[in-house]
C-alpha cells in the first residue's frame, strides 16, 4: 500500500493564470469557510431561544443534526469523489449551504429546522472533503494519514471555538441573525472564486454512483436522529415516564434492528457487517464515549458556574474560547511532533490525552469556589481541549488498519457518527441526569433548616434569599460531588490503559493514492453490474 509513486503536488483543477504559490492558501481559505458555516450556531443558542420562542432543546437538536448528516458522508465519500467534478460538487455544496442558511434564519418549524442542518451538513463536509483532499499532498507528500489527520483537526476544531467566538460577538452587537448574512456573505464569494478560477475536469476516473445503498444511508440518519432525541429531550419528558421518549426508544431499536438485518444479506450495505466485526471500531467507540463521559462538565457545570455562581456574561464565558482554541493548536502540534513525526505508539499518546482530562476533572473537584478566579479558568480548559484533540486524532488514525477503501470510509463514518454526534450528547445526558438527582437531593438537606420560625427580617435576609443562597450551594456541592465520581472513572481508564500495554506505532497509515481507490471502487461496481446481470439472466429464463 506504501509502494506508489510520490508525484509532484499540483491542483490541476484551478485554471492556468493562477499562481502555483497561491492555489493552496486559497483551498485553505475556503474550507475555513466551509466550517465556519452551518445550519444553526449553537453557541448562539439562547439568543435564538429568546427570539424564536423555540426551547433549547431544539436548537441543540438542529445543530447536532448537522454532526449526523457529516457523519452519514464518510462511508460515500470517495464514491461522491469519483462521480461529481470538483467545480460541480463545490458549487452545489456552497448553493446548498447557503440555502440552509437562509431557511435557519427564518423557520421556526422545528423538522424543517431539523431536516435543512442535516442536509447542509453532509453538504458541509463534502466541500470539505474537496478542499482538502485537494491539498493533501501539499500537507503530507507521502500521504501520512496520522499528519493529515494533525492539520484535519487542528483546522475543524479551531473553526469551531473561532465560529463560537464570532456568534456571541454578532450577537451582542446586533442580532444572531448577523452571523448568518456574514457566512452567506462569504460563502457567495467562495461560489465566485469556484466559478470564476476552477476548471470542469475531473480529477478521479468516473464512476457511476451504483451500489450505494441510499436506503441504508436514511435508516443509520433516523437511527442517529433517534438517539439524538432520547439524549437531548430526555429530561424535558422525564425520560421514559414520556410517551415521546418511549417511542422514540422503539424507534431507535426497530431501526437498529433493521439496519443489522439488511446488512446480512444485502450485497453493498452501507455499514457492512464486516466493518463493524472488526475490534479497532469497537475500541474507539468505547473510549470516544468514555472521554465524551468525562468532559460532559465542559456542556453543563463550566455554565452553570460562570453564570450562576462567579456571575460572568456571555461576552466573559465566550472568551475562554481562546483558551480552547490555544488548547487545540498545542494538542495538535503536539501530536504532529510526537505521533505523527517520532510515531510514538498509541497507547502512550491515549494515556497522555487521558492524563489530561484526569487533570481537567481533578482541578475542578480541589479548585471548585464561589470566588474561583477568571485566570484559574485557564489551566483547566486548556488541557481538556489539548487532551480531547490529540485523543481525536489518535483515534481517526486507528482506522487506517482498516482495509481500504470501503471498510476504512464506513470505520470513519462510524466513529464520526459517536465522536462528533452521538458521544458528547450521551455523555451530557447521563451527567446531565445525575446532577438533577444530587442537586435535589442536596438542596433538601441543606434547606432542612430553613424556615420562618425564630426569623428576624431586620437583621437576616428574606425567605427568598436564603433559598436562593441554598440553590447555589447545593449546586456547588452537585457539582464537586459529580466531579470527585468522574476522578474515580478517569483514574480506573488510566488504570486499565496501563495495564493494557501496547506497542503499535502509526507506521503504516499511507493513503493509497487517488487511482488505486478508483481501481478498488471500479471492481466493486463491475462486481455489481455483473450481479444484476446474472440475476436478470436468471429472471428471463424463469
Amino acid at each position: 500500500m506504501s509502494g506508489h509513486p510520490i508525484l509532484p503536488f499540483s491542483i490541476p483543477q484551478m485554471k492556468d493564470f493562477v499562481p502555483k504559490a497561491l492555489r493552496p492558501w486559497i483551498i485553505v481559505v475556503m474550507v475555513i469557510v466551509v466550517q465556519f458555516s452551518g445550519g444553526v450556531y449553537m453557541s448562539a443558542a439562547s439568543e435564538m431561544v429568546g427570539s424564536t420562542a423555540l426551547m433549547q432543546e431544539d436548537i441543540m437538536m438542529a445543530g447536532y443534526a448537522s454532526l449526523v448528516g457529516m457523519a452519514l458522508f464518510f462511508p460515500i465519500m470517495f464514491r461522491l469523489r469519483s462521480a461529481v467534478r470538483p467545480k460541480s460538487a463545490l458549487s452545489a455544496c456552497f448553493a446548498v449551504i447557503i440555502t440552509a442558511n437562509l431557511i435557519a434564519m427564518h423557520t421556526t418549524n422545528i423538522p424543517l429546522l431539523v431536516g435543512v442542518c442535516l442536509v447542509a451538513g453532509f453538504f458541509r463536509m463534502w466541500a470539505t472533503l474537496e478542499c482538502n483532499s485537494t491539498i493533501q499532498l501539499w500537507i503530507t507528500p507521502t500521504r501520512d494519514l496520522s499528519v493529515f489527520f494533525c492539520y484535519v483537526y487542528l483546522l475543524v476544531n479551531s473553526c469551531i471555538q473561532l465560529s463560537g467566538i464570532s456568534s456571541i460577538a454578532f450577537s451582542t452587537w446586533a442580532s444572531w441573525h448577523y452571523m448568518h448574512w456574514f457566512i452567506i456573505g462569504l460563502l457567495l464569494v467562495m461560489w465566485i472564486v469556484v466559478i470564476l478560477l476552477f476548471k470542469g475536469c475531473a480529477v478521479m476516473p468516473r464512476l457511476p454512483l451504483l451500489g450505494i445503498d441510499w436506503i441504508g444511508m436514511i435508516i443509520w440518519g433516523f437511527w442517529a436522529m433517534c438517539c439524538l432525541f432520547i439524549s437531548l429531550y430526555g429530561e424535558h419528558y422525564d425520560w421514559w415516564q414520556g410517551e415521546e421518549i418511549r417511542m422514540a426508544t422503539i424507534f431507535a431499536i426497530a431501526s437498529l434492528a433493521m439496519n443489522l438485518i439488511r446488512a446480512a444479506f444485502i450485497r453493498h450495505p452501507y455499514i457492512s457487517l464486516k466493518t463493524l466485526s472488526f475490534r479497532v471500531i469497537w475500541m474507539t467507540i468505547a473510549v470516544t464515549i468514555v472521554a465524551d463521559i468525562l468532559l460532559a462538565p465542559s456542556h453543563i457545570f463550566e455554565h452553570a458556574l460562570m453564570e450562576g455562581i462567579l456571575g460572568y456574561d456571555a461576552i466573559n464565558m465566550i472568551s475562554l474560547n481562546w483558551v480552547a482554541l490555544a488548547g487545540t493548536v498545542c494538542g495538535a502540534l503536539f501530536t504532529w511532533l510526537t505521533f505523527a513525526r517520532r510515531k510514538w505508539t498509541y497507547h502512550r499518546m491515549v494515556v497522555i490525552s487521558f492524563s489530561l482530562l484526569l487533570f481537567y476533572v481533578a482541578y475542578f473537584y480541589f479548585m471548585i469556589d464561589y470566588n474561583l478566579p477568571y485566570e484559574a479558568l485557564i489551566a483547566p480548559i486548556f488541557a481538556r481541549s489539548a487532551g480531547y484533540t490529540m485523543l481525536s486524532i489518535v483515534l481517526l488514525t486507528s482506522l487506517t488498519r482498516l482495509p481500504f477503501p470501503t471498510h476504512f470510509t464506513q470505520g470513519v463514518g462510524t466513529l464520526n457518527m459517536f465522536s462528533a454526534a452521538l458521544a458528547g450528547v450521551i455523555g451530557t445526558a447521563i451527567v446531565g441526569r445525575i446532577l438533577n438527582v444530587v442537586m435535589r437531593r442536596n438542596f433538601m438537606l441543606l434547606s432542612s433548616q430553613v424556615d420562618s420560625v425564630g426569623y428576624d427580617p431586620t437583621t437576616m435576609p428574606s425567605i427568598g434569599e436564603m433559598y436562593g443562597a441554598v440553590q447555589v450551594q447545593a449546586l456547588l456541592e452537585s457539582m464537586k460531588e459529580i466531579y470527585g465520581w468522574l476522578i474515580i472513572v478517569a483514574v480506573a481508564s488510566l488504570l486499565i490503559l496501563m495495564f493494557r500495554a501496547s506497542d503499535i506505532r502509526p507506521t503504516k497509515v499511507i493513503q493509497p493514492t487517488f487511482h488505486r481507490i478508483s481501481l478498488l471502487m471500479r471492481r466493486e461496481v463491475l462486481a455489481r453490474l455483473r450481479y444484476r446481470r446474472r440475476q436478470r439472466n436468471i429472471a428471463h429464463q424463469h
